[in-house]
């Protein structure tokens, strides 16, 4: 269906629409197939093309996938066609009657939708169900502070400040410690014939090194935002500008951090638990502001890790200065007192805080 349609496309002709019956005849494997499974290739690939001609420059033209690249597929549920035993742990698949046996995650109640296989390049199978549930909130757990302030860093992770103390999470730097490994079995791998088995087991090994060092780093975003959605009511951080960073020297550092994924995890679970999320403009003077007087050091570089207040004598450590000040944005109104935006009005002679409109803000807000 893809080739047709690239080819239509190349000679300027109108896209054609396909469906998965046409091919059956000239490839006879397709009948043993989930039927469900191939009308949702052809619904992803329209949408594909759709987005494309929407959108040029976001949506590239649709390409062929690498076979060695992540693999998956889409199938519904139709007349309980998918269903999970918790008893036995396994999976019930169109076309697999027996069953498959599985790890379960968790259990879960609720109607199952579809369900989508996944064939990872390190060659492991994942099981990703979605399921229609009355209540999809977690369990809230009442918050111990009111506000937290999250600087975000490349020497520290995080430097987060709450009601009862300030403090910087080291950064794991899964990447980079793991670069002398990754280098030996790329060596490795290159060394070996191309299409040969040990040239096989060579790419699984190098894949299963990206994989854990994905999952580490996965695994170490997921336990610090929900400890931090836990732990406060009113979030506030930065709105960073990660692809225009990603262009800079910084770009495997960045990377590595894996910033953007952070502040995903810490919006979508500050609604599950009914918490304030707050991104606060990516032009805030938080690190130039001193916390204490409002005194803004307009010649602060990115540098100085440390700057002395001339108006009240204060030293700051740049970090926590831009978390207390991001922490004083978020104890100003939310739960406390809610609030739409929040920000520093810079045409007052220090910087005093002041409750701009939105528009002067130019700051987002979600509310769980």
């Amino acid at each position: 269906m893809l080739n047709e349609k690239i080819q239509a496309y190349k000679k300027k002709e109108r896209i054609p629409r396909p469906t998965p019956a046409k091919y059956k005849d000239e490839f006879p494997f397709l009948k043993e197939v989930d039927s469900r499974a191939l009308c949702n290739v052809q619904l992803q690939l329209d949408k594909a093309f759709k987005d494309h001609f929407k959108n040029r420059k976001q949506f590239k033209i649709p390409k062929f996938k690498k076979k060695r690249d992540k693999q998956s597929y889409t199938t519904n549920n139709v007349h309980n066609s998918i269903r999970v035993d918790f008893e036995k742990s396994l999976l019930y698949l169109p076309k697999i009657k027996d069953g498959l046996k599985i790890e379960l995650h968790r259990r879960f109640d609720g109607k199952i939708k579809s369900v989508t296989i996944s064939r990872t390049s390190d060659g492991k199978y994942y099981a990703s169900i979605l399921v229609e549930t009355e209540n999809p909130r977690n369990k809230v757990v009442e918050p111990k502070s009111k506000a937290c302030g999250i600087d975000l860093g490349l020497a520290h992770f995080v430097i987060v400040t709450n009601d009862f103390r300030s403090y910087k999470v080291e950064h794991p730097k899964y990447l980079r410690r793991g670069e002398e490994r990754l280098k030996r079995l790329h060596k490795s791998f290159s060394k070996k014939q191309k299409g040969s088995k040990n040239s096989e087991k060579a790419r699984q090994r190098l894949a299963r090194q990206h994989a854990y060092i994905t999952n580490a780093r996965n695994d170490f975003l997921h336990k610090l935002s929900k400890a931090i959605i836990d732990e406060n009511q009113v979030v506030v951080v930065e709105d960073i500008n990660v692809k225009g960073l990603l262009k800079t020297r910084l770009a495997k550092s960045i990377s590595d951090s894996g910033w953007a994924k952070f502040l995903t995890y810490l919006k979508y679970k500050a609604e599950w638990y009914e918490r304030t999320f707050i991104q606060v403009d990516r032009f805030f003077p938080s690190s130039k502001l001193c916390h204490r007087c409002g005194h803004k050091n307009g010649d602060l570089a990115l540098h100085d890790r440390t700057w002395c207040c001339p108006t009240c004598g204060e030293t700051h450590d740049r970090d926590i200065n831009a978390s207390i000040n991001l922490y004083y944005v978020g104890l100003g109104r939310p739960e406390v007192t809610y609030f739409e935006q929040a920000l520093v009005d810079d045409r007052s002679p220090y910087g005093l805080p002041k409750k701009p409109s939105c528009d002067e803000a130019g700051s987002s807000t979600t509310k769980g």
